[in-house]
């Protein structure tokens, strides 16, 4: 039997949530007797949003982030932090100008340069809005813009939208913490495909930000049993049984009748 699910208070300090965490917590542990577990085993609600000025900043430093480790990653940010004239983050005309070389020589590989590059112009251009006009945009219109810059795809601008703007209903089904957690917290040996997920999440609708979070969590509380969840593998093709196939030599060898 699962225990009385807690309601946390937020341990966010220097920008405020923009969405009702107390809500969410009501609705899901209401609603998902397994998710309720993961939220009363993981305690204080330790959501943070992350304190970048701007979108070209906050994407900046997802450039650098992607597929690699967070202390190397860190490192690297803080190389290329060191480039920029003020000394915390190069302005898109300073990126322009300065050559991949040097953004190599700091750690990046050239498609993440060229990525970074290609932010700059966009940020220049106005395609990459400002912070202000991207609270106002939808989740849709965010993903369409920010995705034409290269090197960022939807779970770049999904990472985004949760961790800096804290929209309260993004699922990241792509995520590979965000569906090992799932298979952590509802008992399944197995990774659940990208649309499986989706379907799935529609029961956390609208607070799947916060479901995802808690499956970041489930991982966590796992420890190094979350090593055991795999991913799904291709479907297996069944064989054909012993009889299956002799019915099907009979009909080939079957005498056929006789030629006029």
């Amino acid at each position: 039997m699962l225990g009385a699910p807690m309601i946390m208070k937020t341990t966010t300090e220097k920008l405020p949530l923009p969405f009702d965490y107390i809500a969410a917590h009501e609705f899901l542990t209401r609603n998902d007797p397994h998710m309720a577990d993961v939220i009363t085993r993981t305690g204080e609600f330790q959501f943070k949003l992350d304190e970048c000025d701007s979108v070209y900043e906050s994407l900046l430093e997802a450039i650098v982030y992607q597929s690699i480790s967070g202390k190397a990653a860190a490192k690297i940010f803080s190389r290329i932090q060191a480039l920029g004239a003020n000394g915390v983050c190069p302005t898109p005309a300073e990126i322009l100008k300065i050559r991949i070389p040097a953004l190599r020589k700091a750690g990046l590989s050239k498609a993440k340069a060229l990525a970074m590059k290609d932010l700059a112009q966009k940020t220049i251009d106005g395609i990459v809005p400002t912070l202000d006009a991207a609270q106002e945009m939808s989740d849709e219109e965010l993903v369409e813009r920010l995705i034409s810059v290269r090197g960022i795809g939807a779970w770049t601008v999904e990472m985004f939208l949760i961790f800096r703007l804290g929209r309260p209903d993004v699922l990241p089904i792509h995520d590979l913490g965000v569906q090992k957690g799932w298979a952590i917290t509802y008992r399944k040996r197995k990774m659940p495909k990208p649309k499986d997920l989706l379907k799935f999440g529609e029961r956390w609708r609208p607070w799947r930000t916060i479901a995802s979070w808690y499956m970041w969590r489930a991982v966590h509380l796992a420890g190094k049993d979350a090593r055991k969840i795999t991913k799904p593998g291709p479907k297996k093709k069944r064989l054909p049984s012993n009889k299956a196939l002799k019915n099907a030599a009979a009909r080939v060898n079957k005498p056929r009748g006789k030629s006029r």
